[in-house]
């Protein structure tokens, strides 16, 4: 599929809240919402798609996904916790992402985490993910083509078998986030 190209420019995968974006300040919710509207907006699916709003960041806050604010304020801190939040949520449940931060809010909480640092290196990780995602498209989209080579109809059906192909990698990539959570839980039942 040669539009393998476009597709990747078109996923904007350069949007990210980077730590020299978040203002020096604590921000009130409506700040928030538009800090992230204004990072993800290329991002979007939809022009009347949200990417946050009050509700949710209520929600995260109300099932602890994050640690308390201080006076209806968000810290630098929380704005990256709601990031990875943000991040997580494609693919995790509420319940598994809480599980998952459970141990970094508390440290992030007690100041005994760099949380800038670890954000940091989340950032690092997404960028080598990038260029990763980049290459495999790219080899399925070949691959796709190539079964249907000489096949009426192939621009339609190699389109389908890519979309099951990136849906296929999608759930492997989930079921193991999946599976280490489990372990997270597993070691604190211990």
């Amino acid at each position: 599929m040669e539009k393998t190209n476009e597709i990747i420019e078109a996923m904007a995968f350069h949007n990210q809240i980077l730590p020299e974006d978040i203002p020096k300040i604590d921000l009130y919710i409506d700040q928030v919402i538009q800090l992230f509207e204004s990072t993800f907006a290329e991002s979007k699916r939809h022009l009347d798609e949200k990417i946050l709003t009050k509700t949710m960041i209520n929600n995260y806050a109300k099932g602890k996904l994050f640690y308390p604010v201080q006076n209806k304020k968000y810290s630098r801190n929380h704005i990256m916790l709601i990031s990875l939040i943000y991040q997580m949520k494609s693919a995790l449940s509420i319940n598994d992402v809480k599980l998952v931060l459970n141990g970094i809010n508390e440290k992030a909480a007690q100041k005994k985490l760099d949380l800038e640092q670890f954000y940091r290196s989340y950032l690092n990780l997404q960028q080598g993910n990038t260029e990763v995602f980049a290459d495999a498209l790219k080899r399925q989209a070949e691959g796709a083509a190539e079964q249907v080579a000489g096949v009426e109809d192939s621009e339609e059906l190699e389109r389908v078998l890519l979309i099951a192909s990136l849906v296929h990698t999608s759930n492997l990539y989930r079921r193991a986030a999946e599976k280490l959570v489990d372990e997270i839980v597993k070691g604190a039942e211990e």
